[in-house]
């Protein structure tokens, strides 16, 4: 199973990373995926120093992790980013989508530039990662594209305008990929995180066990959304 990380970071990306990187686990023993004993995960960030951190605690868990420097809000550098794991690895079997920042500022306050980049970051970014590997996952038939949420897609915080609507799009985009590719083996859902990551209740491995619930549903009983309450 080879996996994409994008937006790799200490909190839910790990947590992703550890998760995906382990593989099926004795819950997961009837699953309707042939390739979920675990592989590598191509993690995907900014900061090249980051992910060699990250690169190493993965390793010493036992988690083949590879790093790949790329800015998530730039298409061209996100899909060199893809086409080089193409290259090392093959096609990815999942991709988890967990990028997003959340610049400060009420509808009537936030800088223009500031809603672009989260837009970017956090919505622009999902489509591009999904069109980088539908074609290949629409070939065989099979595939996974899992994408972080949040409940201020929900409901709005005036004071993270910008992240508000960035989830709210990337809500919506995967409700639609969800239904236009209801008739194939791709499997395209958001877990919607709706509380403050790290909170009690909303610890980061606990929600990646929903987004590996998500990967391992069979064709007929898949759902596009999880909202995780805590």
């Amino acid at each position: 199973m080879i996996t994409v990380l994008v937006g790799a970071g200490p909190g839910m990306g790990m947590a992703l990373a550890r998760r995906f990187g382990r593989g099926q686990g004795p819950d997961s023993a009837h699953s309707a995926h042939s390739a979920d004993s675990g592989g590598p995960v191509a993690l995907l960030a900014r900061k090249p120093e980051a992910l060699a951190s990250y690169v190493a605690e993965l390793a010493e868990l036992g988690v083949d992790a590879r790093a790949y420097p790329a800015d998530v809000s730039d298409e061209m550098s996100l899909r060199a980013a893809f086409a080089e794991i193409r290259a090392d690895l093959g096609d990815p079997d999942v991709v988890l989508y967990n990028a997003s920042i959340s610049p400060p500022g009420t509808p009537g306050e936030v800088p223009i530039s500031d809603v672009m980049s989260a837009m970017a970051v956090g919505a622009v970014g999902a489509l591009v990662s999904l069109q980088e590997v539908l074609p290949a996952m629409r070939a065989r038939d099979s595939g996974t594209v899992l994408i972080t949420g949040g409940g201020l897609a929900l409901e709005p915080w005036p004071p993270a305008t910008a992240l508000g609507m960035s989830k709210a799009a990337v809500r919506n985009l995967v409700q639609a990929a969800a239904r236009d590719l209801a008739d194939t083996g791709v499997h395209v859902a958001t877990v919607t995180i709706n509380g403050v990551l790290g909170a009690p209740g909303f610890a980061p491995d606990d929600i990646a066990e929903h987004f590996w619930t998500l990967h391992v549903q069979s064709r007929d009983d898949r759902q596009s959304e999880i909202i995780f309450q805590g």
